[in-house]
């Protein structure tokens, strides 16, 4: 009932409040669309990132070719002539190698990379 009884101003009141706050808002976004470009906080390059990767390839390689290394050499040592032990002494040992073969080879695998994605050594592009 006294929803029919309400003030005309009221609802002027609230166009000319939504129209302030569109005002302020346009003006907000424009200024910050028109200042300074935003600060690109990148700590790297792409050669320096790829250069990065590969030095943690190599390690991680490394690391786990020493670990079955260390696992085939005490399997072997431990295998008393057992023809299975000896076999499977000879696998991780085998699988130690391909790792090793692998931590070599990685550089070359990042050269190829980098000459696939252009990017020359020494930090810039095409």
């Amino acid at each position: 009932m006294f929803c029919r009884f309400r003030r005309p101003h009221l609802s002027v009141r609230r166009l000319l409040r939504h129209g302030v706050r569109l005002v302020f808002t346009g003006v907000v976004a424009a200024a910050a669309l028109l200042a300074d470009p935003p600060v690109v906080w990148a700590v790297a390059t792409i050669p320096e990132v790829i250069s990065t990767l590969r030095d943690y390839v190599v390690g991680l390689l490394a690391g786990l070719a020493t670990l079955f290394l260390t696992f085939g050499g005490v399997r072997y040592l431990t295998a008393g002539g057992d023809p299975g032990e000896v076999e499977a002494a000879k696998r991780a040992l085998k699988s130690a190698a391909i790792g090793y073969g692998l931590a070599i080879l990685a550089p070359v695998f990042v050269v190829v990379l980098q000459h696939i994605v252009g990017v020359d050594g020494e930090g810039g592009g095409q």
